[in-house]
């Protein structure tokens, strides 16, 4: 998982798997999966380097991705 804050200044921890897109609008919109869509502080950049490192920790990184 990873954490994420939402507009409000609440954190949460969300499972980067799930994640369809990110878009910078000017707000960072994350659209999930099930097509549900997330607004959070965190600037795009930001997203991206804790998805790979969460990627990293557990080992996601193989052939194919």
């Amino acid at each position: 998982m990873i954490e994420l804050t939402l507009l409000s200044g609440k954190t949460f921890h969300l499972n980067p798997h799930q994640i369809e897109s990110i878009e910078a609008n000017p707000d960072t919109t994350l659209t999930m999966l099930s097509g549900k869509r997330i607004i959070v502080l965190e600037k795009v950049g930001v997203v991206i380097e804790r998805i790979v490192e969460y990627r990293r920790r557990i080992g996601y990184f193989g052939e194919g991705e």
